[in-house]
């Protein structure tokens, strides 16, 4: 297969990625014609037994991290939200944030793109999370039956700087609970102490506000049923201490909703 075969439906994805790193279009698209001139003039320097898509980041991530944008551009500077927090971001840990919460590469394609072990990834990926946790800090229900598996989460969460302002153990307790407390982030397992429902849980306490939720549970299956809401976060347990924070991060950096000071009054 020719080289441009292979990089060619990569592109699109890949200007997408610089322009989050960059801020800028402009800025981000000249890194990426200057990694396809560089291309061009090596086609040895891409490694054709390898994932196309792993290897043409790693080609961009080579070139950006030996010529860090500083960041001064004009016009194009970005004026949304997120864009404004992704500047936020140390360079390194912003990069593992957006490979893997935006670009969806799992963690060792995404380290092998920035060239790190897997180790150091993922300690780029929790300073990720305590930087958005500093910038987002939120407050998070818990609904769990397991008290020592809530102890656990509350224990991430709040190394991430949020505040667990309560748990729950039955479908009663949550909702109530949500309902008094209006938190920016429900953590939920599916099934609960008295034989009750999580998923019921949740979707009773969507009805009267906007919250995002991250399902943890031992039972995905029970959410592949294409209905409402769909899990648009879910861990599997047992979890890994890295996956809970990276989850809590993406959801809380992406939904505006989680923002305590933009959440609506009772």
């Amino acid at each position: 297969m020719s080289l441009s075969s292979l990089i060619g439906p990569q592109i699109p994805l890949l200007r997408r990625y610089a322009r989050a790193l960059s801020g800028s279009q402009a800025s981000g698209d000249a890194y990426v014609s200057a990694v396809l001139e560089t291309l061009l003039a090596d086609p040895g320097l891409f490694n054709r037994e390898a994932d196309p898509r792993v290897e043409l980041y790693r080609l961009f991530s080579r070139l950006w991290n030996a010529m860090p944008i500083n960041g001064d551009s004009d016009e194009a500077r970005p004026v949304s939200l997120t864009d404004r927090r992704l500047e936020a971001i140390t360079p390194l840990p912003r990069q593992a944030f957006l490979l893997t919460a935006v670009e969806g590469f799992d963690a060792d394609s995404a380290a092998r793109v920035v060239d790190v072990a897997r180790a150091e990834f993922d300690q780029l990926v929790e300073a990720a999370g305590r930087e958005i946790g500093a910038q987002v800090a939120s407050t998070v229900a818990i609904i769990e039956d397991e008290p020592l598996i809530a102890m656990d989460l509350e224990t991430l969460v709040e190394s991430l700087g949020h505040n667990v302002i309560g748990m729950a153990r039955t479908r009663a307790e949550a909702v109530a609970l949500a309902r008094a407390t209006r938190p920016g982030l429900v953590l939920a397992d599916i099934r609960l102490a008295d034989g009750s429902s999580g998923l019921d849980a949740v979707n009773e306490i969507l009805e009267s506000m906007g919250v995002p939720v991250i399902f943890i549970t031992a039972y995905p299956e029970s959410l592949l049923t294409g209905q409402r809401p769909e899990p648009a976060f879910l861990i599997s347990k047992p979890f890994r201490a890295e996956t809970v924070k990276a989850i809590v991060s993406q959801a809380l950096f992406f939904n505006e909703l989680a923002r305590p000071a933009q959440r609506r009054s009772a």
